[in-house]
């Protein structure tokens, strides 16, 4: 749910909502099917951006950047959690392959074509998740709440505190910097992230310890 540009945009009744899942969820089988076991499911591929899912995907740099940030906490036996950032998954996992522990939470069910990597998530329900995600048994807990809302980054954060056992990088608006402060104890970073497209708000990251990025920069 990458972009958190719009805290406005009208949603569609769960019904509705359930059902254009499904549609996506057979659109990417049948696409997977077509492009043959050849296929990586790491890469973006196919799988649009859905405004009603407030989706704007990271450019490919930014999103290879944040993936080689959270590889290189985390070390080779690491665990990664990944909120509502796909394109950061596709890129962790298309540079760890099968060495690390990825988990992609994400109400997207689209991405369940990566099997066990996916959970899937609603941050109306942040602390509704499986058994085998266990309390503090992350690394790294990297997010991208879906709205510019005080509620979505709230219960955002239960679900980022529960997960992690230290670091954090959160990827929202600049406008959420005082919250960001307040609820999880981040700072800004000097990195700013790019996405695919001009969004109307500024974006920023925060975290909670001195990225890589940003003694490069």
């Amino acid at each position: 749910m990458e972009g958190s540009d719009d805290d406005g945009v009208p949603q569609l009744s769960s019904h509705a909502l359930a059902a254009l899942q499904e549609f996506y969820a057979e659109q990417q089988q049948q696409e997977t099917l077509k492009l043959g076991p050849e296929y990586d499911k790491f890469s973006v591929g196919s799988v649009e951006e859905d405004w009603q899912l407030s989706q704007f995907w990271y450019s490919d740099e930014t999103a290879l950047s944040l993936a080689k940030e959270v590889i290189e906490v985390c070390g080779e036996n690491g665990r990664i959690a990944c909120i509502s950032a796909p394109s950061i998954y596709q890129k962790v996992r298309g540079l760890a392959r099968e060495s690390l522990h990825v988990q992609l939470l994400e109400y997207d069910q689209r991405f369940a074509i990566y099997g066990d990597d996916f959970v899937f998530y609603d941050y109306n329900e942040p602390l509704k998740l499986p058994e085998s995600l266990e309390q503090s048994s992350f690394d790294i807990v990297i997010a991208d709440p879906p709205y510019l809302s005080e509620e979505c980054l709230r219960n955002t954060a239960q679900t980022i505190k529960y997960l992690s056992r230290g670091k954090i990088i959160l990827c929202t608006g600049a406008i959420m910097e005082d919250l960001a402060a307040q609820i999880l104890g981040l700072k800004i970073c000097k990195f700013i992230p790019k996405h695919t497209r001009s969004l109307a708000n500024e974006f920023r990251c925060y975290s909670n310890y001195e990225l890589t990025l940003d003694r490069l920069a």
